[in-house]
Parts: C-alpha cells; structure tokens; sequence
C-alpha cells in the first residue's frame, strides 16, 4: 500500500506551500505552481511534462495516493485541516505543489515544432478563466503550441489549471515579449499569424490553413491592437443580426475545430 503521510496541525512545516494559497497566488511562488483536483492531478503525475514537489489530499480521497509516483511524498489532513492550510473550503479534496523547471524559450519551441504546426497565440489575456479556457481548447484540436505575449496571465495560476481541465500541463508553452515582438518570432519561424476580429477580411469556411499556422487571439472588448492587425490575415466568424460578442475562450474553440481539419 502507497505510504502516506498524516498531517493533523495546520501549521506543519512539511506543508508549508499550501498554506494561504490565494494569496500566494497573488504574489508569486518562486519557481512552483498548484495543481488542484482529481482530473489535474491525473494528468500531472501521468505526463509528468512538470515535477511535482508534493500532494495533499483530504483523507476522503486518500485513495488517489496509489497513483502517485513513489518519489513523491503525499500526505494526508481531515477535511477541517486542509481547509485551515488552505484558507477556503477545498471542496475537491485534491491538492498538488509543481515545480516549473526551466522556461521554454519561444524560438526554439517554434523551431523545434514539424513542418506542418498549428499554434495558439494569445496578446494582452488577463483573464485567467479565458486563458484556461483556450488551453482546454488547444489540447482538444491538437495546438502544436501556446505562445503568451507580455500581458498575458499566467497559464500555470492554479485557477488557470483548473479551468483548462489540466490542458495548461499539457500544450507546451512559452513566452515572447511584446505583441510585435511575438509577431517577429512568429515570422521568423515562418508561421502565418491569422487574426481573429469582428472586422476579419476572410472566413473560417473554406478556409485555406496555411503549413505552420498561428491563430492570434485577443482580449476582449478592445480585441487586438491595430498593428497587429495590419501585420497578419485578419478573419472573422460570421453572427447573426449582426452580434459579435462572443468569449474569446468560446471564439478559440470555433476556431482551431475548423483549423484542426483543414
């Protein structure tokens, strides 16, 4: 039987990383990053893309400790401590601390990708459920690849985790400075950047996918600024009476469908 280790005290120095955990969210954790709920959790330990530092589960689920690799130490707190770590109710039970390793580097994640790649680009995301939300999607189309501008929020904030269904430990990821600075590398690693705006010149049907494609996706409400707009084929999804407010998360997945099978 896996060995686990109890935890009865919420202040115990072996669970220190969960202590507090939004506000460590906020403020950064220095090379680490949480991992919550069962379906993440299967994903981390059976990809194992990240390390994971530790568990921590409620005794309710202590079970899932038998599916954690033997080097990593799991512990175990009644449902009343691990809330009192935490300091909200973890109604999942299902708590985990990765370790970020090295940051990827965009180049060379673009260059080490096939002859014919579809990657995602997002500028200026700063909604965590959003870009969860698009990771989701890319993992089920099959993105080759996320690249972040500046801006963007962090794919590995545990909410972000969350919402992406684990997606975000899966679809590699990496991060290019500024909007025109990410188009640059785009270009260099020869991707076509095609620009998703209400005011698109072309459609997704019969849409053409060019070899190495790059769906830029923006924020919503202002969408992508004007010079990036101007640098890429700009395209748009065709809505009834003219409406045009759909979620950019809701707005990806249209997209890399169509993209997946062109």
């Amino acid at each position: 039987m896996r060995e686990t280790i109890p935890i009865d005290d919420p202040d115990d120095p072996r669970i220190a990383d969960y202590r507090a955990i939004r506000e460590k969210d906020l403020a950064g954790r220095a090379g680490k990053f949480v991992v919550e709920g069962e379906v993440a959790l299967r994903i981390a330990t059976g990809r194992r893309r990240f390390a994971l530092a530790s568990v921590l589960l409620s005794q309710k689920r202590a079970a899932l400790a038998a599916a954690i690799p033997a080097d990593v130490p799991v512990h175990v707190a009644p449902q009343p401590v691990l809330e009192a770590i935490a300091g909200f109710p973890i109604h999942r039970g299902v708590l985990a601390v990765g370790l970020r390793g090295e940051q990827t580097d965009a180049e060379a994640l673009l260059a080490g990708l096939p002859r014919r790649a579809l990657v995602v680009v997002l500028i200026g995301l700063t909604n965590h459920d959003n870009v969860g939300g698009i990771f989701r999607n890319a993992a089920a189309f099959g993105a080759d690849a996320v690249i972040l501008d500046g801006e963007t929020c962090d794919p590995l904030y545990r909410k972000a985790i969350r919402v992406s269904a684990g997606g975000a430990l899966l679809v590699p990821f990496a991060r290019a400075g500024g909007p025109l600075e990410t188009l640059a590398t785009l270009d260099a690693a020869r991707f076509t950047p095609l620009a998703l705006s209400p005011g698109g010149k072309e459609t997704l049907a019969g849409l053409a996918r060019p070899e190495r494609t790059a769906l830029v996706l923006g924020t919503e409400g202002p969408g992508l600024p004007d010079a990036v707009l101007a640098r890429a084929r700009t395209l748009r999804i065709p809505m009834r009476g003219g409406f045009d407010s759909l979620n950019v998360a809701v707005t990806s997945g249209i997209a890399l469908a169509a993209l997946a099978e062109a």
